[in-house]
């Protein structure tokens, strides 16, 4: 059995009527879980180590711009050839590109003849224009000079290269078909100018093929996964303004300005919150059906530049913002709903908050700690960031194998035409990229459930000390009370801390697999047919949802013992576990509605940051020229998620807060015989109203009636024996009742629905079968009948009372 805590952490009178001598916080603690904290250390060292190959390798201008047939990357400057300026990859030969949209066509895209352009050429009435190869051999141009000639020197050229450049095999290529920059590659439109095409066959050129198959061919590959992957990660690259912007500095002020509303108007801030998140989130759907161009004009479009307006190209990204946008439609409704039928529970959330507020209030630091953790996660985001842009471009350019197809060109330097080495170029990925890209993101979660642990295990120390300290600003209390907190976690914790962020993202990271091997049968079409195989399929889904929120609810009790024993984390877990098990209900009635509303806030917090990263991201800037957003999709999500981590770092305040007072409060009450010596005034008062509310439909009518009928001396003992019973019960009765076990048993069961209708979107499948199961145990017949028979004990005894009273009157007529 674990030992009294009032000996570990505060100076009180214990049960056994010792004083011990130490201050709030004793210090005779112990490193705990070192072998953890030395993985963790050793983890970092290997992160360091795989982003210097992502550094040393990477060229994050890869998943932009494509490649020439040089294998150099547009856009970027090479050891011999500048092309800074030429961003747009574009195709010379319109044949090749035809060829490659065949079935049956041994040329592939990739090995169709590219080039670095500064805009797509387009043809013209009057003449054949032409875009010819990087000067160089004979051809004495300069790069500028070749760019202002608009890529056209055959009037330069030898008898031989023209006679080459006639049979489509360079140097020079004519401008048949017109094009539009799509995602910094030239498409071409498959209507070919006529003019320009009557040229060509006049000087003898070879057959030119007018299909639709030269537009989706490059269509096909601009749409393929690959391609999309990479532009959306691109996106992260190019709005790093917008991600410091509203993931960063937009949720720190929201987070720290929703604590001071917190801590000065409690009593509506619920109701705020509420009606908040759902203007929020209405706003953002809005904005995704805007994006749809389900309203208004202004689609998501992948064409750069001016175009013609009656010109349209297909983009995937279009189809995934319709996708988002009839998901956030589905969320609003249902949050809505959620929100109309939590309504009767706000008031119960306020009472909870208030005793927050009243911690924030006496230990003020703790507004402000978060920005501690805060700076360190944008210090470790900002390098994790660029160090994931390059190890998702650290493939290896390599020359394509293209033996039997018709890639010839005229080489300048060897002054023939060349069919050995005219392959195209690509970007090969070797498996132990694929393998340092998920260490890095699983080196993410953790680090980010790691700071956030950290976080939590200071705020629930401080406010353990206040507890502690009788809920009062007393000079037991240390002095900076979050700095000594953070002095006892720096010193014998973090391997604790380490461990359980551990736990959790090594569940998270199983259930990403297995998700990820769900959708890779589903696309292959093996994903199990009969009734019965799905349903595994499905529970064992939620049910792993189920097992990692469990997890990371005990974990966050498991911190709160860690702050206030300093014992090791499977320890601390025991010691939480056994207090939440013998409470669970009387836990859950107080608390969920409070999380609730806390997990409410954390979303209005991240909306806002994603709707104010919609705003930044519809400027001029991320809509143009080498700026633009192939889509706002995964930089709007990824300022939702930064501004999700950074309110719950602030909210972790609160949340800590009334975690730590509730067991806390329990841990007193069952030290002292029921009898919390040291709760805060303000939690009596909390747990009073709430065990009002929870006896107020179980024989309050009858003990009216009787009280009524007594005469008027016995009345007012009787009413008496009442008040001090009851404020007497809110100290004995919050943790545990055990006149009348089946009270704790059956009347909380109620307050666990609002959690279950939040928690519970998209697992019904997982928690249907405990739901049913739950459902049945607590079922209305049996609730009304432990209600029937309470209100028959309550009645006996108010029986027995009244005719106690009636003989002491009897006997003592002058009382």
């Amino acid at each position: 059995m674990r030992g009294p805590l009032g000996a570990v952490i505060g100076r009180y009178t214990s049960s056994d009527g010792s004083a011990p001598n130490d201050g709030i916080i004793k210090h005779n603690r112990k490193c705990r879980d070192i072998t953890f904290l030395v993985i963790f250390i050793a983890f970092w060292v290997s992160m360091i180590v795989n982003s210097s190959f992502g550094f040393n390798q990477g060229n994050p201008l890869r998943l932009t711009y494509g490649l020439d047939y040089e294998g150099n990357v547009c856009g970027s400057k090479h050891r011999h050839r500048d092309l800074t300026q030429l961003e747009i990859r574009y195709w010379l030969n319109p044949n090749q590109v035809y060829e490659s949209g065949l079935k049956d066509g041994e040329l592939k895209l990739a090995n169709a003849r590219t080039i670095c352009l500064l805009d797509c050429p387009a043809p013209t009435d009057d003449a054949l224009n032409w875009v010819c190869d990087y000067p160089d051999g004979e051809i004495r141009l300069k790069m500028n000079d070749w760019i202002d000639r608009n890529y056209d020197y055959f009037e330069f050229l030898t008898p031989e290269m023209r006679n080459s450049s006639l049979q489509l095999q360079g140097p020079c290529y004519p401008v048949i078909f017109p094009s539009v920059n799509v995602y910094w590659s030239c498409q071409y439109i498959a209507r070919a100018s006529n003019s320009s095409l009557r040229h060509w066959q006049q000087m003898g050129g070879v057959t030119i093929q007018e299909d639709m198959i030269i537009d989706k061919s490059i269509r096909r590959s601009m749409n393929s996964r690959a391609s999309v992957l990479k532009r959306y990660v691109a996106d992260i690259g190019k709005s790093w303004p917008v991600l410091i912007v509203c993931g960063g500095l937009v949720p720190l002020f929201l987070s720290i300005i929703w604590l001071l509303l917190i801590r000065h108007f409690v009593a509506a801030m619920p109701w705020i919150t509420v009606v908040l998140f759902n203007m929020l989130l209405i706003s953002v759907t809005m904005f995704y059906y805007l994006k749809a161009g389900w309203i208004g004009n202004d689609a998501v479009t992948p064409i750069i530049g001016e175009h013609d307006p009656y010109f349209h190209v297909y983009g995937r990204e279009l189809t995934h913002i319709r996708g988002v946008a009839i998901l956030m439609t589905f969320i609003s409704v249902v949050a809505i709903l959620t929100s109309i039928a939590i309504i009767r529970r706000i008031l119960m959330a306020t009472s909870v908050l208030k005793v927050a507020a009243k911690v924030i209030g006496e230990v003020q630091a703790l507004i402000i700690f978060p920005a501690i953790p805060f700076a360190m996660l944008a210090i470790f985001y900002m390098f994790w960031i660029s160090a994931a842009l390059h190890l998702f471009s650290s493939g290896q350019v390599v020359q394509n194998n293209c033996n039997n197809t018709n890639c010839c060109a005229y080489d300048l330097v060897l002054k023939k035409v060349n069919c050995d080495r005219c392959c195209g170029y690509s970007i090969r990925y070797t498996p132990h990229i694929t393998i340092a890209i998920f260490f890095h993101l699983f080196g993410c979660y953790w680090a980010t459930q790691f700071f956030i642990a950290s976080s939590a295990t200071v705020i629930a120390g401080s406010v353990a000390s206040y507890y502690w300290a009788q809920g009062e600003a007393s000079p037991e209390i240390p002095f900076l009370p979050v700095f000594a907190s953070m002095k006892r976690l720096a010193r014998y914790n973090l391997g604790s801390v380490a461990l359980g962020s551990l736990i959790v993202s090594f569940v998270e990271s199983v259930r990403f697999i297995l998700e990820a091997i769900r959708r890779r049968t589903k696309v292959s079409g093996t994903t199990p047919d009969h009734w019965f195989w799905r349903m595994a399929h499905y529970t064992s889904r939620g049910c792993l949802k189920s097992v990692e929120w469990t997890i990371k609810s005990v974990n966050r009790n498991a911190y709160i013992m860690i702050a206030i024993t300093g014992k090791s984390f499977c320890k601390s877990s025991a010691i939480a576990t056994e207090l939440i098990m013998s409470n669970i209900l009387r836990i859950g009635k107080v608390n969920v509605i409070g999380d609730v509303i806390l997990f409410l806030g954390k979303l209005c917090v991240s909306l806002f940051s994603a709707l104010f990263g919609f705003l930044m991201l519809d400027s001029h800037r991320y809509r143009s020229s080498h700026n633009k957003v192939s889509s706002p999709l995964l930089p709007v999500l990824a300022c939702w998620a930064l501004g999700y981590i950074v309110a719950t770092l602030f909210f972790a305040v609160v949340e800590m807060s009334i975690d730590t007072i509730i067991l806390s409060f329990c841990q007193d009450s069952e030290e002292n015989q029921g009898n919390a010596q040291h709760a805060p005034p303000l939690l009596l008062e909390t747990l009073d109203s709430n065990q009002e509310e929870e006896l107020g439909g179980l024989g309050s009518n009858s003990r009216q009636t009787l009280i009524s009928d007594m005469p008027p001396n016995v009345g007012s003992v009787i009413a008496q024996v009442h008040q001090k019973s009851r404020s007497m019960g809110s100290r004995r009765n919050f943790c545990s009742h055990p006149d009348h076990p089946g009270l704790n048993r059956f009347t909380g069961t109620r307050r666990l629905w609002p959690w279950i209708l939040t928690h519970g979107l998209g697992l019904a499948a997982g928690y249907g079968l405990g739901s049913l199961i739950f459902g049945y145990f607590t079922s209305k017949s049996e609730l009304e009948k432990k209600q029937q028979e309470l209100i028959a004990q309550y009645e006996q005894h108010f029986q027995q009372q009244e005719k106690l009273c009636s003989d002491l009157a009897a006997s003592n007529p002058k009382s």
